[in-house]
């Protein structure tokens, strides 16, 4: 994925897509600096993505980046005073810090509001790897009919 998400940036370096996928999959790797300076190319070429946004905390947390996950939390609700922001956004942050509760608690929110953006995602996602192992996410899964 690396490699072809590498070969499409020297075809469009501005693909900003590119840069968010590229980001994900370096963060997977545990390459944080390069996971987060992929998303970081990704936010500069499209800084209204809160998806980007929300993936940057993400990687912030997985990197030890403890404050710089929690600012963009911080921004999350900001940018909610004005408009609005899946809650799920909150849960990859959190699930990225190892605060479960707190991830599956906007999971929660969202699944009761049913605001989750695309729930197919949440199966498959491995932005939500952590919270796998846990019951409770096993039984939203469940009730989303994704299990």
């Amino acid at each position: 994925m690396i490699e072809q998400l590498h070969k499409t940036l020297e075809m469009d370096s501005n693909f900003s897509l590119a840069h968010q996928d590229l980001g994900l999959a370096y963060v997977q790797k545990s390459m944080y600096k390069e996971g987060i300076v992929e998303i970081e190319k990704e936010l500069a070429i499209s800084p209204n993505n809160l998806q980007a946004l929300a993936m940057l905390g993400n990687a912030y947390a997985r990197a030890g980046r403890r404050e710089e996950a929690l600012k963009v939390l911080s921004q999350l609700d900001e940018i909610s005073k004005k408009r609005y922001v899946f809650m799920t956004f909150r849960a990859i942050i959190f699930a990225g810090l190892g605060e479960k509760d707190k991830a599956i608690e906007w999971l929660e929110k969202s699944y009761v509001e049913r605001t989750i953006e695309v729930p197919e995602y949440i199966k498959v996602s491995p932005l939500y790897d952590p919270l796998r192992s846990d019951p409770r996410f096993q039984d939203l899964l469940r009730r989303m009919n994704l299990q």
